[in-house]
């Protein structure tokens, strides 16, 4: 089934027609990493709106599913790189978009950024879903070899293309972690947290904050027009 994440119009017709095709669903893995520059359809910034808004839209959308066919899981791939986010309000209302720039060094940090909205989406969606029989988890993965550079500039594949080759696991060890989240039990207990090498992980204090995620669910709200 066709979905873009980088336009809520089609994040919106994939939910439908699952909807509509689909009688369960019991497990949701979100998992994009776009570092491509730009901006989506509905003019958020690209990364923001692909690694966030878009999988924020479609948990939201498919929710009602994961109740009804629980015990579920919503298991979304952040990265270490959330480490370095920060999530700064003024500029989403401003521009739309978690930061500015469109240099090699600036979208990595708004990828960074993205990531650490993934883990703080995560925070606050398992204090939603309290009381229900759908838990939740966010990843780092570990550093992969796939194609996330497909699209960059000169820079990217004449420096990072051989270090990938060189350093980083295969797609299928990198699978492994996300796999343990959606498919190991007795891990409910741990909705909410974030995990690393198929293991439960302490994050910085930054990462889970009650009141900046909060207020990113409640932005992220209106921004996809949710309320």
């Amino acid at each position: 089934m066709h979905l873009d994440l980088a336009s809520l119009k089609s994040v919106r017709s994939f939910a439908e027609n699952f909807l509509k095709k689909e009688s369960r669903l019991e497990i949701l893995i979100n998992n994009a990493g776009l570092v491509i520059g730009g901006k989506t359809e509905d003019g958020f910034g690209r990364i923001f709106g692909v690694n966030h808004l878009g999988h924020f839209l479609l948990t939201i959308l498919l929710l009602e599913m994961l109740k009804e066919c629980g015990p579920s899981r919503v298991v979304t791939v952040s990265s270490m790189a959330h480490c370095r986010g920060k999530i700064g309000f003024d500029c989403i209302n401003t521009h739309k978009d978690l930061g500015l720039g469109n240099s090699t060094l600036a979208l990595i940090m708004l990828y960074s950024h993205s990531k650490l909205c993934n883990v703080l989406f995560t925070h606050e969606l398992a204090k939603r879903l309290k009381g229900t029989n759908v838990t939740c988890y966010s990843l780092h993965p570990g550093a992969i070899k796939t194609d996330i550079g497909r699209h960059g500039n000169l820079w990217w594949r004449l420096f990072m293309a051989p270090i990938l080759l060189l350093f980083f696991s295969d797609v299928e060890s990198g699978a492994q972690t996300s796999l343990y989240c959606a498919l190991q039990e007795g891990i409910e207990p741990l909705t909410g947290r974030y995990f690393s090498s198929c293991a439960v992980q302490n994050v910085s204090a930054k990462a889970r904050d009650d009141a900046v995620a909060k207020k990113l669910w409640e932005v992220s709200e209106r921004l996809v027009g949710l309320a």
